[in-house]
């Protein structure tokens, strides 16, 4: 059912909005994370380290379905709003209509070059053949992840977290016993790992842009909406192409990181990837809360109501922090029975001291993450994209130059120790954009 964001209770319909929405990203990372824990277990390190060695690359594409989304959700929560519902409609069928041909493009690339992107980012040769398998069926299914982050954004900036949710849950449990049966009963290796995620994506997609259709229908206007406008386009792409970018940047940034990492090897790398895995639980799970931040702070925006924008922010900062304590908690103090999901009885002691230490090392600074990805994510939702790129590119010249300075220094440990520094500095510059209120300046002027 699609929300207006812009009445009642600021507090109470952000955290009613964007709970399903932490619900959603629970599933996800689970279902994310099961693709290396049977791999790791079932098939060995040198699969997990296989998983593990292309998943970078992987963020790239996901940087590109995950900035479309934002770029999207923004724009259309706006005039969603406003009740311009011609407008809503017209951004919403003109993005999807882009977004078929982006995404067909780029898997197309994605299955060609798989193999040059594995050799980019020094992949050893006896995990390299498994690597570039895994990359080239996850690049044949972009298109369907995608479509599936696509209107995902849609249904958000329509004030429903609700069918993502519903959505994400069969996608996921699906995927699970997919991989399960392609990697365990079958024995397909890291192939079935990723025939899991190929079928489980492409089946929640057709059905998404489905329901979509079908609630498009329920916004009337007494005009016929244009199916295609380049003047929406280039609206959306103004949100959206910093949003691809900053996303982009992180994943580009990622890249440095695995090259960095695949230099001590296929344990190390094993151990580095169970804890990405991790990792990403977490920091994406703020990311998701920060993505429902945008939304409310655009329809409010475009309502013309900046103290409820104000109000939101405290209360998703709030419930961000709050969620990044916990991940904190549980990884620095259960960090070890995790990493063992991810691993089998053949893995070596480098492997898990690899990720156990990388845990405890990033996992305490999550809280001053997730107040950073609260500030972008107003800065975002307000379309003030200039201050949400220069603290996006901050985070990551840091973390790079940081890895590369560190590395010879302290080895792996130095490349950890990047990453909580970044986030701190960045952090700071993010409070001050944030406080400087630039988003008030866009709606007098």
């Amino acid at each position: 059912m699609n929300k207006d964001l812009t009445t009642g209770s600021a507090n109470r319909a952000l955290i009613l909005f964007t709970l399903p929405m932490f619900i959603s990203v629970i599933f996800q990372q689970l279902y994310n994370m099961a693709d290396s824990v049977i791999a790791g277990r079932y098939a060995g390190e040198d699969a997990l380290a296989a998983v593990g060695a292309s998943y970078p690359i992987t963020m790239i594409f996901m940087a590109v379905a995950v900035g479309s989304q934002v770029g999207c959700s923004v724009v259309i929560s706006r005039f969603f709003g406003a009740k311009d519902y011609a407008r809503t409609r017209c951004c919403i069928s003109t993005t999807l209509i882009a977004g078929l041909v982006l995404s067909a493009v780029l898997t197309l690339a994605g299955v060609l070059c798989s193999a040059p992107l594995m050799r980019l980012v020094n992949t050893p040769d006896n995990i390299f053949a498994a690597g570039k398998l895994y990359l080239q069926v996850y690049t044949a299914g972009f298109l369907f992840l995608f479509m599936y982050n696509v209107t995902t954004g849609i249904f958000s900036s329509l004030g429903d977290s609700k069918t993502p949710l519903y959505f994400l849950i069969a996608s996921s449990l699906g995927n699970v016993a997919l991989d399960a049966v392609f990697v365990i009963v079958f024995h397909w290796g890291v192939a079935g790992v990723a025939w899991a995620t190929f079928i489980a994506q492409g089946i929640a997609c057709v059905l998404s842009v489905l329901v979509l259709r079908r609630r498009i229908r329920q916004l009337e206007t007494a005009e016929n909406p244009q199916r295609f406008s380049w003047t929406a386009l280039r609206e959306i792409a103004r949100v959206a192409i910093p949003s691809i970018l900053q996303q982009g940047f992180v994943s580009v940034g990622n890249l440095f990181i695995q090259y960095l990492v695949n230099g001590f090897g296929s344990s190390v790398i094993a151990g580095y990837s169970a804890a990405i895995k991790l990792n990403t639980f977490a920091i994406t799970s703020c990311t998701t809360l920060g993505s429902g931040i945008s939304s409310f702070t655009a329809q409010n925006l475009g309502a013309g109501k900046p103290d409820r924008i104000r109000s939101g922010f405290r209360t998703g900062a709030l419930f961000s922090v709050i969620v990044s304590v916990a991940f904190s908690l549980v990884f620095c103090f259960l960090g070890s029975p995790l990493l063992r999901l991810f691993m089998n009885q053949d893995s070596t002691a480098l492997a898990m001291d690899t990720g156990l230490l990388f845990l405890r090392i990033v996992a305490p600074f999550y809280c001053v993450v997730a107040v950073k990805i609260s500030c972008d994510s107003v800065l975002r939702g307000g379309e003030c994209m200039q201050y949400f790129m220069i603290t996006t590119f901050l985070d990551l010249a840091l973390r790079v130059i940081l890895a590369f300075v560190f590395s010879p220094l302290w080895q792996q440990t130095g490349i950890w120790l990047a990453w909580p520094i970044s986030w701190t500095l960045s952090t700071v510059l993010s409070l001050v954009f944030y406080r400087m209120r630039p988003w008030e300046k866009r709606m007098h002027g």
